[in-house]
């Protein structure tokens, strides 16, 4: 099998070679001894791309010997690119917990301070007297502030 595709390549090079020559020859034979026109410049260019196309299609470019030479390279840039693809899966899923976390957060926050209000405002003296005279407690509050007894 690799005999077959060595004696294709090998046909394909010496056919691209006798082409490359045929179109110089008739270059130097054209106007101007050995001046091109800008049409058969054009025409050399598009074979010459269809030629590494062929080339990159038939094997040429990335070839098993190229693979075999820089089999470590590859290793390593397959092994980067994988470390790349879970770091960043990994910090994804870390920023999607953060933020739920911090939604979270604000949620207890905002608890935290309708607590704080609800305590604040049963504790408010007007509320505490409303609730004295609800339950009929006989309870009053002091008109005159306490006094402060200090030992000498």
């Amino acid at each position: 099998m690799n005999d077959d595709i060595d004696t294709r390549d090998r046909i394909d090079d010496e056919a691209a070679a006798a082409q490359e020559a045929a179109t110089q020859e008739a270059a130097v034979q054209g106007e101007g001894g050995g001046r091109r026109r800008k049409g058969q410049r054009r025409n050399e260019r598009s074979q010459r791309a269809q030629q590494a196309l062929k080339g990159v299609w038939q094997g040429r470019i990335l070839s098993l010997e190229l693979f075999r030479r820089n089999f470590l390279y590859i290793i390593v840039i397959v092994g980067m690119l994988l470390m790349y693809i879970g770091n960043k899966f990994e910090c994804q899923s870390k920023m999607e917990q953060v933020m739920a976390l911090k939604k979270e957060l604000d949620n207890a926050k905002t608890d935290c301070v309708n607590a704080s209000a609800r305590y604040n405002s049963k504790i408010r003296e007007s509320q505490m007297k409303a609730l004295v005279d609800t339950m009929h407690i006989d309870l009053t509050a002091p008109d005159q502030p306490p006094y402060h007894l200090y030992k000498k």
